[in-house]
């Protein structure tokens, strides 16, 4: 182990990695108390109307099935903000795969026989899922929180009339869908009013404070671990329908119930990545400065819930230019509601962004890298506040060099090896520092170990590591004296996983305990500590949610080498390279892992992951691993992630930028752009299978 100067930044492996790698790590779905009984949604099978009949007689005839609940039997919730966890409380369907009941058992093959026996009538209604421009239920939506709406900068349409070269392009990046390992599932237990639940969830205290709103209990009688989690990408961000089914189906029956949901429901009842069209129009001088930036989206939203994708929010903040505009425009369709995934607008927004800024360096006749340089920029375009630290320029120029930029022909179709054309590309990328507030504790105890108590929740990222090197750092022990418990709500309050926020909120507060303690500490050198030990508390409340003088961003390079197969169509990722400029690096194993996964991410939107919405049944065509095509060991080259050293005093104790999406926003526009000069063929609809490739009058 090292020691206390090296703490943060070391290349620690995963705290809990054994005990996943020998299956000791007990998930949500795996804990089993005595009388447990099992629970099968059923889902609805229209989209949209309402039920009018239900009729549950043959399934509780089934051996094993202990109930059916439904809108008529099912217990009442209060209401809470979040209008999707309001199930089985009223006879309407909003969406195909609407829960309309609930099927419990002794044994989980009885509770899904059951389900299939459950029979639905409904009053079907007229729907329209189809997302298109121009929809006449379109809006701006109100910009509540600076990301959504519409901004506007000079006079962005008449400086691009006037541009002496212009882009006016547009690309499509159709619903994409989280699917962690882990499927979504909880166990639920009430005992003398008290409501203990196991759940897969990104955010263990913001579930208890659902739960309690809905279920009308003081926060105090419930208890929500999320002590192991396989995987989220945003769909476990806030609670979801089946910690809700789980504590009703437990509550009606008086027995501890399980409910994991089946992969095939995953899409309709979690969340997914909406749709977005996007219109992207800049305008330059013949030097490469920009001049004007105009970037539309138009996005779905449910009828239920209103989430908008703010893939024009990074337009803001990239590159310099006197003239922009940026606007968000939704349509509520009768779809199941988005969600977060995985960098939430910037994902889909800079492939647009970026793949707009290939064709200008085309016009141009301008290298796509030396492009983004001129246009760099000191100060945030939108709100002219300086960024606290921007090292773009340096990622760009970094990440040339290691990919051997300068070796490239830049005529399209340049390169071809048999019937394979090759060709390679770049794109930047961004994604906002974002901090909440949070509650951490530390304890010393009179055998030198310091246990810290946080509610972070690590969804496979390493966060039980990290978060005992911030403790180790700032108590100035080594790091194999620090241990973290995290994933139960009955710890000190913490934000979600999420957002790329997690270890910067969490380590602010940790880091604030253990300084405090350390204070403490060496005020008592020489004496021995009480049996009971000593501790200290920190609530950044008021410092980490605090208004910050600057603009504060992670930013970032990929690069990318793909071969074009002219027989079958296929694009093949031979080399995928990443330079980051990320704050302070805490540990560069977990780091390198992090950015490694959100590229391999960015590569599956890039190339196989898409999902269709069937306009006639309301359903998606692809709602299983067989179908909806995630990247594979052999889809994978070799990736290589790197960043470089930056030190910016204005984020938190640490210095530390989140790390976890940054990886995936500029992945797919450099693939993208790698396959246009390999083919020169332009294709602007994701994801870039052969079928699309072969139609593209490539041959």
């Amino acid at each position: 182990m090292p020691d206390t100067v090296d703490a943060l930044g070391a290349d620690l492996e995963r705290r809990e990695g054994p005990d996943k790698v020998h299956g000791t790590a007990r998930y949500a779905a795996e804990h089993t108390p005595e009388g447990c009984a099992y629970a099968w949604p059923v889902p609805a099978t229209v989209a949209r109307g309402e039920v009018t009949g239900l009729d549950d007689r043959a399934a509780l005839a089934l051996p094993g099935v202990v109930g059916v609940l439904s809108h008529r039997n099912a217990p009442r919730l209060a209401e809470s903000d979040d209008a999707t966890l309001a199930v089985l409380q009223n006879a309407r369907v909003p969406h195909r795969g609407w829960y309309v009941a609930l099927v419990v058992a002794d044994t989980l093959e009885a509770a899904r026989e059951g389900a299939a026996a459950v029979r639905v009538t409904y009053a079907e209604e007229p729907h329209d899922v189809t997302l298109r421009a121009g929809h006449p239920d379109a809006y701006v939506p109100e910009d509540s929180d600076g990301t959504s709406g519409e901004h506007v900068r000079g006079d962005a349409e008449g400086a691009f009339a006037a541009a002496p070269v212009r882009v006016d392009a547009g690309y499509r990046v159709p619903p994409l869908h989280n699917h962690p390992m882990e499927p979504h599932a909880a166990t639920a237990r009430w005992q003398d009013g008290r409501l203990s639940v196991y759940d897969s969830s990104q955010g263990a205290t913001t579930v208890r404070d659902v739960l309690a709103t809905l279920f009308e209990l003081p926060k105090e009688q419930v208890t929500v671990v999320s002590e192991h989690v396989g995987g989220g990408f945003g769909s476990k961000g806030t609670p979801r329908p089946h910690v809700v089914l789980a504590a009703m189906a437990a509550r009606a029956t008086g027995r501890p119930v399980k409910l994991s949901l089946p992969r095939r429901e995953l899409a309709c009842v979690v969340g997914h990545r909406s749709p977005t069209l996007h219109r992207v129009r800049l305008g330059a001088g013949q030097d490469g400065t920009l001049t004007s930036v105009i970037h539309e989206v138009n996005a779905y939203t449910s009828r239920v819930k209103e989430f908008v994708e703010t893939a024009a929010a990074a337009t803001r903040v990239m590159y310099a230019s006197p003239h922009g505009r940026t606007t968000h425009r939704v349509v509520p369709l009768d779809v199941p509601s988005p969600s977060w995934m995985r960098a939430p607008g910037e994902a889909p927004g800079m492939y647009a962004l970026e793949s707009a800024m290939d064709e200008l360096a085309v016009a141009l006749g301008m290298d796509p890298v030396e492009l983004r340089l001129r246009n760099d920029t000191d100060e945030e375009p939108d709100s002219s506040r300086p960024f606290s630290s921007r090292h773009l320029a340096e990622c760009l120029r970094e990440g040339a060099r290691r990919f051997r930029w300068s070796e490239r022909d830049p005529r399209p179709r340049s390169r071809a090896e048999g019937p394979v054309l090759v060709g390679s590309g770049v794109a930047a990328a961004t994604y906002p520092v974002v901090v909440a507030p949070c509650r951490a504790g530390v304890h010393a105890y009179p055998d030198g170990g310091f246990v810290v108590r946080v509610n972070a929740t690590d969804i496979g990222t390493g966060a039980r590591t990290v978060l005992a090197q911030v403790a180790a750092d700032a108590l100035g022990v080594p790091v194999e004296r620090v241990r973290t418990e995290i994933g139960s709500s009955d710890l000190p309050a913490a934000p979600l996983a999420g957002g790329s926020s997690g270890t910067a909120s969490w380590g602010w507060a940790v880091h604030e305990a253990c300084t405090r303690l350390a204070g403490r500490l060496s005020g008592q050198q020489g004496q021995q500590l009480p049996p009971e030990g000593v501790g200290a508390t920190a609530d950044t409340a008021g410092a980490a949610d605090a208004d910050s003088d600057y603009a504060r961003h992670a930013f970032g390079a990929h690069f990318a080498e793909v071969g074009v197969d002219t027989v079958s169509g296929e694009v093949r990722v031979r080399r995928l390279l990443g330079v980051y400029a990320a704050g302070r690096i805490l540990n560069s194993r977990t780091a390198r892992s992090q950015f490694i996964g959100a590229m391999t991410m960015g590569l599956g939107m890039a190339l196989t992951e898409g999902s269709t919405m069937d306009a006639a049944f309301g359903d998606f065509a692809e709602c299983d691993l067989a179908a909806y095509h995630v990247p594979a060991h052999a889809d994978v080259p070799v990736i290589e992630a790197h960043w470089i050293e930056e030190d910016d005093p204005h984020l938190n104790p640490m210095g530390s930028k989140g790390i976890g999406e940054i990886g995936i926003v500029g992945t797919a526009a450099a693939i993208g752009n790698a396959v246009h000069h390999a083919t020169g063929v332009r294709m602007r609809e994701l994801p870039l299978t052969p079928d699309r490739v072969l139609n593209s009058a490539l041959l």
